[in-house]
Order: C-alpha cells, then sequence, then structure tokens
C-alpha cells in the first residue's frame, strides 16, 4: 500500500530513515502514485518481501524487480518496496501481540540500512544484500529487543552436530533462535546484552508460545576466537564470546566481512585500513601481517 502524502514524513521518522532522504523520497512519491506499472511493480516487491518463509537471502523476484525500477525511482526503489511493506509487517506484529515500541525499533532497520548505504557509497538509496537482510523484519522472522536482534530460525545440521556432540540433544530443523548484533547503537556491553537476553527470553515464550526453542546461535566474525589475541580480556568482543560455546569451525577465510563492519566498506584496501580503535588496529593489523579472519559459529543453552 502507497503510503498517504501527508503520512510519509512520519512513517519515514518512524523508520529512521536518515533527515538527508526524507525530502527526496517525499518528492518521489508523487512519481510513485502518477504510474500505476510502478506501482504495480513495487506491490510485488512487498509481497515478495512480506511473503518469505525459509529462503530469506534470496527472496524469489525481488531482485528482478529492482533491476527493472525506472532511472527515476534510482536506488529508492527498494526503500519504497519496504515502505510498501510496512502495513503488512505491522499487522503480523499486532497479531501476534508484540508491542508497538518493539514493531517500531524492529522496523527502524530498515533506516539504519540507508544510513550505511550512504556511508559505504556516498548517497541515498537501498542496496540490494541490505533489502535481502531486511526481509527477515518484514516477514516477522527477525526482533530488535535492546541491544541485540533475535531471529527465529531453524539449527542447520552442521551447528546441530555440534551442540549434539556437546551434550545437548537437538537435531537439525528444530526451530532456534539467532543472534545479530546491529550497528550504531552503542557498545556491545555485557550489562546491555544481559538485559537484552532477558527480556528475549520472555519476549518469545509470550508471543511465540509454540516454538521451543533449546538453544541461540550466533553466527558472526565476533566470535573469531582469534580477536582474543588483539584485544584485552575484559573487552567488550571478548566478553561477548565468552556467552557462547563452540560450534562448528568454518574453514573458509572472511576476510571482507570484518572490513565491511568495522570501516563501512569491505572492498577498501587492507593496506589504507585506518588505526584509530582497538578493534580497528585489530581488524586491519592481523590482515597486513597475512593473517585471516573467519566466522565463528557459537551457541548457549536458551532455557534456563
Amino acid at each position: 500500500m502507497l503510503p498517504d502524502a501527508d503520512d510519509l514524513p512520519d512513517l519515514l521518522l518512524d523508520l529512521a530513515v536518515p533527515h538527508e532522504d526524507i525530502n527526496d523520497l517525499v518528492a518521489l512519491r508523487r512519481a510513485v502514485a502518477a504510474d500505476p506499472g510502478l506501482r504495480r511493480l513495487l506491490e510485488e516487491g512487498a509481497e515478495d518481501v512480506t511473503g518469505v518463509v525459509r529462503e530469506v537471502d534470496d527472496p524469489a523476484g525481488l531482485a528482478d524487480r529492482a533491476a527493472q525500477a525506472p532511472d527515476a525511482l534510482g536506488e529508492y526503489f527498494l526503500v519504497y518496496v519496504f515502505l510498501m511493506a510496512v502495513p503488512h509487517a505491522r499487522a503480523v506484529h499486532r497479531a501476534r501481540g508484540i508491542p508497538d515500541d518493539v514493531s517500531r525499533h524492529t522496523l527502524a532497520d530498515l533506516g539504519r540500512g540507508m544510513a550505511l548505504h550512504r556511508r559505504r557509497i556516498g548517497r541515498g538509496g537501498l542496496a540490494a544484500r541490505q533489502a535481502h537482510w531486511l526481509t527477515r523484519h518484514f516477514c516477522g522472522r527477525l526482533y530488535q529487543l535492546g541491544r541485540l536482534q533475535y531471529e527465529r530460525t531453524w539449527l542447520g545440521d552442521r551447528t546441530a552436530q555440534a551442540i549434539k556432540a556437546a551434550g545437548t540433544d537437538v537435531t537439525g530443523g528444530e526451530p532456534s533462535l539467532d543472534l545479530h548484533i546491529p550497528d550504531f547503537l552503542g557498545p556491545l556491553t555485557p550489562v546491555a546484552c544481559d538485559r537484552s537476553v532477558d527480556r528475549a527470553r520472555e519476549f518469545f515464550a509470550r508471543h511465540f508460545p509454540e516454538e521451543p526453542h533449546t538453544v541461540a546461535t550466533c553466527h558472526s566474525w565476533l566470535l573469531d576466537p582469534q580477536l582474543r589475541r588483539h584485544l584485552p580480556a575484559g573487552s567488550n568482543i571478548v566478553r561477548f564470546q565468552e556467552r557462547f560455546r563452540p560450534g562448528w569451525v568454518d574453514p573458509e577465510p572472511a576476510d571482507t566481512t570484518p572490513v565491511g563492519f568495522v570501516f563501512g566498506d569491505p572492498d577498501l584496501p587492507v593496506r589504507d585500513l585506518p588505526r584509530r580503535t582497538s578493534v580497528e588496529r585489530a581488524v586491519g593489523d592481523h590482515l597486513r601481517s597475512g593473517g585471516h579472519w573467519y566466522v565463528g559459529h557459537g551457541w548457549f543453552p536458551w532455557d534456563r
């Protein structure tokens, strides 16, 4: 559904859309309203976004529709797809009794994605990879609860085997919660994480009682154990790692992943990476010395 012209600015603010993008998006609404073919294309994209069930990383047709977007809409096409998906996403939340503040904070990841896009390439819009990530929020699978985000998902076979080998009886395909660490939300302090996990335990028991979760998982470069060699023992990242038991070991280097998260652009030359903070020095110095970074896989029991 195309947002009403008078309501659009408030909606953009609720979604944490960067202020420098708001006037452009409001101005583009007239072009969208005047073009039935474009509206149909956006509506189909919104259906792709909200209809995702399992293959969230590649929702059917979304990339193809973005490629058909008229030049006038440019990289704002995918932003409008999500704007038109908001009523459906909020209806899903209401049906589950999700509090308004959780709904608002969750869908505000749209604005975070736009801020990341601008930080990387210097202009407004949304890239396809960010749009694929946001399908989790708009189809009702992911929720932001304080410092962390929680995705309702299923245990993969490799993760399930590692957990079972550690003595916890699980099987691949059963429900689990996958933790994510959003940008632009302050330090990853132990207190903030404790509060988030406590809140999430109550939240999912109340709003998704039919999904018993045995474990929570995390798949992130922040769980690469090599970070312990570069950061102080009491650092927030090391303390975050200590929450998790080790899962399976990923042998594939993922050097661009921490570069993208820490410096804003995964394609930056390693030799030019800044050294302003302890994390920047850890990521850059390790790569400059010939090392590699890996995605770590961890878990912890969810029921206490």
